[in-house]
């Protein structure tokens, strides 16, 4: 199955998050996408001004594990797995602290916060999205028990690993993701309270008074602590605050990133073609040069004057030949393969190639999605839309991913950001004077959004399964307007 989200990432990129997730009954999983750019010919991007290496400087990919998903409760009640790990480990850690002893328990305690903020993010929106007005106290008290059980357990660990053979180092570990966890709290709860308010409701009186107790005692932990907090009237401090909360977000998150080595793809494949070529040519230069010789003789001026012409068309003919097999290449290989993988082993790898293309190569299911209305329609036959092809390919093997984590994992996350600052580089102001009069019969000068878009289609194929997905940035010189989801 393949997952996609899209969003705007900043002014100047948006961002596909796409999960590729594996079948619990097949070892393997190979899936496919393609996306195709439809590019109005005004912002003269087409192959000769954007080429492959400018794509890719565009395109900014994370490869991550999607983190394990626990509810609130399944963290906080009973034998729940990932305290039930940390504790384990710290137990194991505190015993025999070896490198190995010491990578399990970093890689488990950045585990153990991923998977609480994957869980306190998801019971967030699902309050957010929640219509049901009876059930909102319950799911309020839900939630902040729940966050308190789970600090109090989290937090009693601590005393397992504060002993000798724990050096302060290591110890910082467990505060890294307890100030983290602590941010996370902090955050989630203020916001909440912020909704409710919003909604002037006094049924909610009750559930804010227990979100603001929780968000207070948090509060106080965190100045105990030492742990920086938000300070309305300290912008230093608020700044402070966000680039640490930064920094920990990486360092919680970066057991879940995997590892990537990217290579050209098919460079054998490429350098037998090219030999071919070569050999073709010097079949052809060989063969006049004995036609002639057998006709001629030796030291003669024709066959003096066929050697030099047949190694003129040698160089010529081996050229046109490399370029001949690098397209018909193109067709059945990529441009890169990254091989990815948890530590040292490889759990799958991931294919990529881009090029430009006519519209008579695109299938008639995404033209038939693209849609261009007559007004488009009747533009792309003066001056046509460019077509951007982008192919991925991932394979996955789900028995090496079970077998490196403790955690049962659904898949992974290709998060890309496709900038798009060089398509808004030959893009008109991005305001345009309109005139109309007004119920005085005055003309009256406003300011309109001169607006481009970008559509792009994508075909999601996994087994016998295929959808599309069509998505359309709107923008302007300034930056991106919106991205909309049309199918």
């Amino acid at each position: 199955m393949i997952d996609i989200a899209a969003k705007v990432h900043d002014k100047f990129s948006i961002e596909f998050k796409v999960g590729f997730l594996v079948r619990r009954k097949r070892e393997q999983s190979n899936f496919s996408i393609n996306t195709w750019m439809f590019v109005p010919n005004s912002l003269d991007i087409n192959s000769l001004t954007y080429d492959k290496n400018h794509f890719y400087r565009d395109v900014k990919s994370y490869i991550r594990l999607i983190t394990p998903v626990f509810l609130l409760r399944e963290i906080s009640e009973g034998d729940a797995v990932p305290l039930k790990n940390l504790e384990r480990v710290f137990h194991k850690t505190a015993s025999e602290p070896t490198r190995t002893a010491i990578r399990e328990y970093e890689s488990q305690i950045k585990m153990f916060t991923a998977i609480f903020k994957s869980a306190i993010r998801n019971e967030v929106v699902h309050l957010l999205n929640n219509h049901i007005k009876d059930d909102m106290e319950y799911l309020i008290t839900s939630y902040v028990e729940s966050i308190r059980d789970i600090l109090v357990k989290f937090r009693n660990l601590r005393r397992i690993i504060n002993v000798p053979t724990i050096s302060s180092e290591y110890l910082n570990y467990y505060f890294f993701a307890d100030e983290y966890i602590s941010n996370l709290v902090d955050q989630r709860t203020a916001y909440l309270v912020r909704f409710l308010q919003s909604k002037k409701n006094r049924e909610y009186k009750k559930s804010i008074a227990l979100l603001s107790s929780l968000w207070h005692e948090e509060t106080a932990y965190r100045k105990e602590k030492g742990y920086i907090s938000i300070d309305k009237d300290n912008p230093a401090k608020n700044r402070e605050f966000i680039f640490r909360r930064s920094i920990l977000k990486k360092y919680v998150e970066s057991d879940l990133f995997l590892r990537a080595r990217k290579k050209k793809d098919g460079v054998l494949v490429e350098q037998i073609y090219y030999s071919i070529a070569a050999g073709l040519s010097m079949v052809f230069a060989t063969a006049v040069a004995f036609s002639f010789q057998m006709k001629y003789g030796n030291f003669t001026m024709p066959l003096f004057i066929a050697l030099v012409i047949s190694y003129m068309l040698k160089d010529r003919i081996k050229e046109l030949m490399r370029y001949y097999f690098a397209h018909k290449r193109l067709n059945r290989y990529f441009d890169n393969k990254t091989e990815i993988g948890i530590k040292d082993t490889t759990i799958g790898w991931i294919k990529e190639g881009v090029d430009f293309i006519s519209e008579e190569k695109v299938p008639r299911e995404v033209m038939n999605l693209r849609s261009r209305s007559p007004l488009v329609e009747a533009e792309n036959r003066i001056t046509d839309e460019k077509i951007i092809l982008y192919r991925k390919q991932v394979f996955l093997d789900r028995v090496e991913i079970n077998r490196n984590s403790d955690y049962p994992i659904a898949g992974i996350n290709d998060i890309m950001r496709f900038h798009l600052s060089r398509f808004m580089q030959k893009t008109d102001n991005p305001d345009e004077a309109i005139y109309y009069l007004d119920e005085e019969g005055e003309s009256v000068e406003i300011y309109g959004e001169k607006v481009y878009y970008l559509n792009i289609l994508m075909q999601l194929q996994f087994e016998d399964q295929i959808d599309y997905k069509r998505f359309r940035v709107a923008f302007t010189q300034a930056g991106i307007v919106r991205l909309e989801k049309l199918a």
